[in-house]
């Protein structure tokens, strides 16, 4: 298990381009068209919010008539948290934004966890994002706040293929890759949804795991150039050998084909 999990998150750490670039033109695009601070926030909210498969709107609703009528709480990172807490805290970083997210109804572990992820990378100097929100948001990740991986049903699949004797959920997830990285390492685990997504087909735990170009055409934000999903694809088959040593001949073979 460990031995995979670091081959994993060498992977990632090698190969963050390519899900940066589509993070960061995700981000262009649904905040771009707003100038004013509460339009930016709004749009983040509800483009998380509405990643669920299945969201609970009538619990968001009243969390975002909330949300509207406050917009004095929404003008630093620091108000916000409080607002989303009720009381002054102790600590403002991603945790506690996590955890204030948490206490909202209509939002679960999976989109508290990908709201904060969001707010970071649009504040974090490596991404160089020019739509920030705040100018008091962190720019790092303290390396002694937890920062939660946003689980879904991707992850939990691969983490089904590595150890199929577990029951992966969001917790047992995040309490592993907590216990074996730092704070700033797990915002590196955030692009294994990017790698899972489009390597596999079907659904459910036992989904197929293949390198499934459909599925990186229908995500606006990829580059849709073929030298580049040539590239994608060969990073695609070493991602795949990891998870299953079978497939590691076919990432050797194109790799060598590839300088021959």
């Amino acid at each position: 298990m460990n031995s995979k999990l670091s081959s994993l998150f060498h992977f990632l750490n090698e190969n963050r381009y390519y899900n940066k670039w589509v993070q960061s033109n995700s981000y262009n695009r649904f905040l771009a068209p707003f100038d004013s601070l509460e339009d930016k926030l709004y749009s983040v909210l509800h483009h998380v919010a509405n990643t669920q498969s299945q969201p609970k709107i009538d619990l968001l609703a009243p969390f975002f008539q909330k949300v509207y009528s406050n917009k004095l709480q929404l003008h630093s990172f620091k108000t916000f948290i409080d607002f989303l807490t009720d009381k002054e805290n102790g600590a403002y970083n991603y945790e506690s934004l996590y955890y204030g997210m948490l206490r909202q109804k209509g939002w679960g572990n999976k989109t508290s966890a990908l709201f904060t992820k969001t707010i970071y990378h649009l504040h974090n100097v490596k991404y160089e994002f020019q739509n920030s929100i705040w100018d008091d948001a962190p720019k790092l990740i303290d390396v002694n706040e937890k920062f939660f991986l946003p689980v879904d049903a991707v992850i939990e699949a691969i983490f089904h293929r590595i150890d199929p004797t577990t029951k992966w959920n969001f917790h047992k997830i995040n309490k592993l890759l907590l216990h074996n990285y730092s704070s700033e390492e797990m915002e590196v685990w955030d692009d294994l949804w990017f790698w899972g997504f489009i390597n596999q087909r079907g659904s459910g735990l036992t989904r197929e795991f293949v390198w499934n170009e459909s599925k990186y055409w229908t995500l606006l934000e990829t580059e849709k150039n073929n030298a580049v999903i040539e590239e994608i694809k060969l990073k695609s088959l070493q991602f795949l050998s990891i998870l299953n040593p079978k497939q590691q001949h076919m990432y050797l073979l194109l790799s060598y084909s590839k300088y021959v």
